[in-house]
């Protein structure tokens, strides 16, 4: 959930790390720090500076523009706050006692405790109430042994003391070492935590995402799980748990947008929301085919090998990838006949469904680096593998915007949704994406099966083709009168968002998307649901936004909706302009078209309504308080 920066080389190391950190701003944080090793003119001898600040960089940077971080090789950290609240003696770097070992570390320590015991009674005093502080002094009590044996102050001895405490540390980790008696040498580590080394001439830049590598090199050498890797200016040694040498081939960033560009807009939620028209016409460009006839109405990257025998299909998700996931669930189901259902990632680990044979799991995680996703799909590939019946074998497919990611290094079979760097927190074009993606599956499946006519296929994939225009009227639309009703929610402290059927799920995400960055209470339901419990909260303080679009569901939401009115709720609608919708005391309009794509219309005014309501409050969009875009630790 943090973002790590580390480099070594021939130019000053603090302006690579401060600019990498601003890199990986976008995943949350709430403190900053930096260390680097100043080695004497002499070179007899070596310094280590450390710098944190509470907050945003801009505090970094002018703590270290006051105090000054010389030296060519460093280390950097952006914490968002697990073990400890978010001030600057719990902001990484930590140090040993003596001040000459420093580490930044991405996870979670989860027997830092028992760890934190034993040092305690060996006389180690801890400064932070962090679980990362006990792993340099962890190293630095390894390096004092080593030294005493007769090792040299060399990297060498740096890498065999990580390797020695890596161990001894249960959980997830990516981590970064210094040690000052050693300016020339850089020790990096992962386990269930992304970290990359980026390749440069004469230098190297680690770092736990690839935006903070962009502007640096486009040749990358993504980290293994347990590996540790050894990094002078000479070059890389990396190893892998077991402690042998390990020889592999760096690979080339995608030719995606990794650099962050605000353009005009005011957030880069704002520049994200206006960007899913152009993700849409991606997205028919690359899927969507022009031969129907009796052909794949979609080209997805697998052979009929991946499709043959699938009988079932379970998806692995969490929050708005979650919301994705059970829409995907609707139309695999409902449209292409395949039994479908969805897990919250981080419950399935701990109670997952019996196995089931010929089935499909899928993973979603636009990040894909998503730690409880990641776990899940282990889980379940581990579960299968030890069946012996064929059935059984695990069949996994990955859904991410993050082809580089390391979910594509874990499953076998990988959609890109291909949206772009996305830097809003709240994930709105991304979340299109994620729908689209399972769009695309639904009509594959569909394509083979016979639960659809050709007709019915042909019907769906011509309204797809009309996405991109619609859209595009659709948000410059709702930025408009999406603004104009923000204002009317300056008191609101509850909204209930009501969906039915392959809507319902939008409900969720839309509260959620209020709920994250405007910081009301949200709660969203099945509008059938409501009359069950949530109505007793309703009245003239309390709207409700319903989503009511023509179809099977159409006279139900409609009525749900007259309940919520009747109890002096202020009702507005998510719904297209008819008579029928005159009941809505506002309506944001959307376009009329067939209930099966209608998803893709009616998150547009549930994303700007969100966007304009907490930018009209002055609050941070792009960075909302306590969350973190990737979330890399359970």
């Amino acid at each position: 959930m943090c973002g790590i920066v580390a480099v070594i080389g021939s130019r000053e190391a603090a302006p690579l790390l401060l600019e990498g950190l601003r890199q990986l701003e976008y995943r949350g944080y709430d403190s900053a720090g930096i260390a680097t090793i100043e080695q004497s003119a002499s070179g007899e001898s070596a310094a280590l500076h450390c710098v944190r600040a509470k907050g945003k960089l801009v505090n970094l940077s002018a703590s270290v523009e006051q105090e000054g971080a010389p030296g060519f090789c460093g280390i950097g950290h952006t914490r968002w706050a697990t073990h400890g609240k978010p001030e600057v003696r719990n902001a990484h770097p930590h140090r040993d006692g003596d001040g000459d070992v420093a580490v930044v570390q991405n996870g979670i320590i989860e027997n830092h405790r028992s760890l934190r015991e034993e040092l305690t009674a060996a006389g180690v005093s801890f400064r932070s109430d962090t679980d990362t502080e006990v792993i340099p002094h962890l190293i630095s009590a390894e390096l004092q042994r080593l030294r005493f044996a007769g090792q040299p102050a060399d990297g060498s001895t740096l890498l065999r003391a990580v390797q020695n405490v890596l161990p001894r540390l249960q959980g997830a980790y990516a981590l970064a070492v210094l040690w000052a008696d050693v300016p020339g040498a850089l020790v990096v580590a992962r386990k269930a935590a992304p970290l990359l080394i980026g390749l440069g001439e004469g230098e190297f830049l680690c770092a736990s995402d690839t935006p903070a590598l962009a502007g640096f090199t486009r040749t990358i050498l993504p980290l293994e799980d347990g590996e540790v890797a050894l990094l002078t200016p000479l070059g890389i040694e990396l190893y892998d748990e077991a402690g042998e040498r390990q020889q592999r081939s760096p690979s080339l960033l995608s030719g995606q947008e990794h650099v962050a560009d605000k353009r005009q807009f005011r957030h880069f939620m704002l520049k994200e929301i206006h960007e899913q028209p152009e993700t849409a016409r991606l997205w028919v460009e690359r899927h969507l085919l022009l031969n129907l006839q009796g052909g794949d109405p979609v080209a997805l990257p697998f052979d009929e090998s991946f499709y043959a025998g699938i009988e079932r299909i379970q998806i692995l998700a969490c929050g708005t990838s979650r919301h994705a996931a059970l829409v995907g669930a609707y139309l695999l189901e409902q449209f292409a006949g395949v039994p479908a259902s969805v897990h919250y990632a981080s419950e399935f680990r701990y109670a997952p469904p019996p196995l089931a044979p010929n089935t499909l799991t899928i993973g979603v995680t636009q990040s894909g680096e998503t730690a409880d996703t990641l776990a899940a799909l282990a889980m379940d590939a581990q579960r299968r593998e030890a069946n012996p019946d064929p059935a059984y074998a695990p069949r996994q497919l990955g859904v991410t915007n993050r082809p580089e990611s390391s979910l594509a290094r874990q499953v076998p079979h990988i959609l890109d949704i291909g949206a772009g760097i996305e830097v809003g927190v709240a994930a709105t074009k991304t979340f299109l994406g994620q729908l689209l993606a399972f769009y695309a599956l639904a009509l594959a499946f569909a394509g083979r099966r016979t639960t659809r006519s050709e007709d019915e296929i042909v019907a769906l994939v011509n309204e797809l083709r009309g996405l991109p225009d619609h859209l595009s009227a659709l948000v410059e639309q709702h930025d408009k009168c999406s603004e104009v009703m923000a204002h009317r929610f300056a008191e609101t402290q509850d909204v209930i968002f009501l969906g039915r059927g392959i809507n319902y799920p939008i409900a969720l995400e839309g509260a959620l998307k209020l709920k994250e960055i405007s910081y009301i209470h949200a709660e969203g339901y099945p509008a059938g649901e409501m009359k069950h419990g949530p109505i007793a909260l309703l009245d003239k303080h309390v709207p409700v936004i319903s989503i009511a679009v023509p179809g099977v569901v159409f006279e139900k939401v409609l009525s749900n909706a007259q309940e919520a009115k009747a109890r002096d709720a202020q009702l507005i609608g998510v719904a297209p302009i008819c008579a029928d919708t005159e009941l809505f005391d506002e309506l944001l309009p959307v376009p009329e078209v067939s209930e099966w794509i209608s998803p893709l219309f009616t998150m547009v005014p549930m994303q700007l309504l969100s966007y304009h309501i907490a930018a009209h409050r002055g609050l941070d969009v792009d960075q909302p308080r306590n969350l973190a875009k990737s979330v890399t630790v359970e």
